[in-house]
């Protein structure tokens, strides 16, 4: 019996420690979206519905996941379940590439990170998900130092700067969703759904705003958001497969200094403020709420 217990433990850590690296590397893949993003609708001057639709990209990178499962990859008992979650994402990466081509990447993220109140809150009300004080205090300290790092209230904000609250909201709902498929789902299959739909979804809104199409150096970006936008989703839903989204959610804080470095690279934003303070509260808040974790599992066995 004791055998099992510390097999049973040894799974739910290593589960714990997959979760939290593959929404860190998720991150990683979402910061370099943004970048390529950022140089498309502010250097280049592309429309941004338009911007929104060309990511569709990402579908041409689907193909192998189709290919692989053939139309095994698109069967499912709960396709509204899936059209809804698509709908609620579409929406947010307009409001997402809209919000970039206004305001600096360190600007967005920070407003951005509403996006795990969002998440836990919807987590404990829709999905029954436990979410305890040392979560919420995590998620709080790890959203401190975002605030640290980025100090947004120094900027004079505009309606374009809310953008990326709106776009929080809907990729928490979204999430939320996503979190609810994991359990019945593969995620092979909940990938393709995203990436079949999402492009004529925004294709609509694209028409609407008024059509653009890309050339010479767009087109290869476009290119490349394509293929950073089906590794970002694929991880994330890995992440969220792997355990609870309340838990997993802390560890997408990790994506600020990336993006607060990315966007020193590449465009010269360095925000005033504490910076590596800031990074330092967000690592100390993941780590603190995956030690947590695996207390809480270890006393649980």
């Amino acid at each position: 019996m004791e055998d099992m217990n510390q097999n049973s433990l040894a799974v739910s850590q290593s589960r714990a420690i997959a979760g939290a690296v593959f929404m860190v590397l998720g991150g990683v893949a979402f910061s370099l979206l943004n970048v390529v993003t950022q140089w498309l609708t502010m250097k280049l001057a592309f429309p941004p519905a338009s911007a929104a639709f060309w990511h569709g990209f990402a579908f041409l990178f689907s193909l192998p996941f189709l290919h692989k499962s053939g139309l095994a990859a698109m069967r499912t008992d709960y396709p509204w379940r899936h059209v809804v979650r698509v709908v609620f994402a579409a929406l947010g990466v307009e409001a997402w590439v809209s919000g970039l081509a206004s305001v600096p990447i360190w600007q967005a993220i920070a407003l951005v990170m509403t996006s795990p109140f969002f998440i836990i809150l919807g987590a404990r009300l829709f999905l029954g998900e436990r979410v305890g004080p040392a979560r919420w205090a995590a998620t709080g300290v790890g959203f401190a130092g975002a605030m640290i790092i980025l100090q947004p209230w120094l900027d004079s904000f505009t309606w374009a700067a809310l953008l990326p609250v709106l776009s929080a909201l809907l990729w928490g709902s979204s999430s939320l969703i996503t979190k609810s498929l994991t359990g019945i789902e593969r995620p092979e299959t909940i990938t393709v759904w995203l990436l079949v739909l999402l492009t004529p979804i925004n294709g609509g809104l694209a028409l609407v705003a008024g059509f653009a199409v890309p050339t010479g150096a767009a087109l290869a970006l476009f290119f490349l958001a394509g293929l950073l936008t089906v590794v970002a989703q694929y991880l994330l839903t890995l992440a969220y497969a792997s355990a609870d989204a309340a838990y997993v959610q802390p560890f997408d804080d990790l994506k600020l200094p990336l993006n607060v470095l990315a966007g020193w690279l590449f465009f010269g934003y360095a925000p005033a403020g504490y910076l590596w303070f800031g990074a330092a509260l967000i690592l100390s808040a993941s780590l603190f709420i995956m030690r947590n974790e695996m207390r809480r599992e270890k006393q649980a066995a």
